[in-house]
């Protein structure tokens, strides 16, 4: 049976990934903090232990809280330079992806377009994004897919962490509504089931037509 690893597997994007993926039987380990904790290398590295290949990765884990550039302390970066850039370096280099596998990147819209309140998250999704961007070309070498999708505002608890006032917010979006975790659910299974594989190295902008940018 087909296996996948989804990290961040039990709540908002990740559980719907998760939860679409099981609906074509392929077997979801759905992680959460208790199994795997990105910020701390120790974590990720037992992790490692007990999970050395699959066929599907999905690399998903929350970010941090909104912080003005000068309140940003040293340690604040150093705890998210490991959830958000060295903990995924540490779980590609040292996991097998099958052949003919997938990995998904669950990154962010502010990979192209920063936010001044998130300038953690900004610059250390992007600089991740760029490592995905290069392993892209040596993971096709075994038809292995990469695809980071890039959410704008989707209905979870972190865009309600993000946003004090949802309803007039969706007035401002041009659907008039956030996006839904299922929709990029099901778009992940999509992909999978009907095998896509030449779609890859790419990042698609999950963002109901908000983004401002081109490519």
């Amino acid at each position: 049976m087909t296996k996948a690893i989804v990290l961040g597997g039990s709540r908002g994007i990740g559980k719907s990934i998760s939860n679409a993926l099981k609906t074509i039987e392929i077997d979801v380990f759905a992680t959460s903090k208790n199994d795997i904790n990105t910020s701390n290398l120790n974590s990720v590295k037992k992790f490692l232990e007990k999970n050395i290949q699959t066929d599907i990765l999905v690399l998903n884990t929350g970010g941090p809280a909104p912080k003005p550039f000068l309140t940003i302390t040293e340690e604040d970066w150093k705890l998210y330079h490991n959830q958000l850039f060295l903990g995924f370096i540490t779980i590609l280099q040292n996991i097998k992806i099958n052949d003919d596998g997938y990995i998904f990147l669950i990154s962010s819209n502010v990979i192209k377009e920063p936010n001044s309140k998130l300038i953690i998250s900004s610059a250390y999704r992007a600089a991740f994004a760029e490592v995905f961007k290069v392993l892209s070309k040596e993971y096709a070498q075994n038809n292995i897919s990469c695809i980071n999708i890039a959410p704008g505002p989707i209905n979870t608890d972190r865009t309600r962490e993000l946003i004090d006032n949802v309803k007039e917010f969706e007035k401002t979006l041009p659907m008039k509504r956030l996006g839904e975790p299922e929709e990029i659910g099901n778009f992940v299974k999509g992909i999978i089931e009907n095998n896509v594989k030449y779609l890859t190295g790419v990042t698609i902008n999950f963002d109901g037509a908000n983004s401002n940018y081109i490519f």
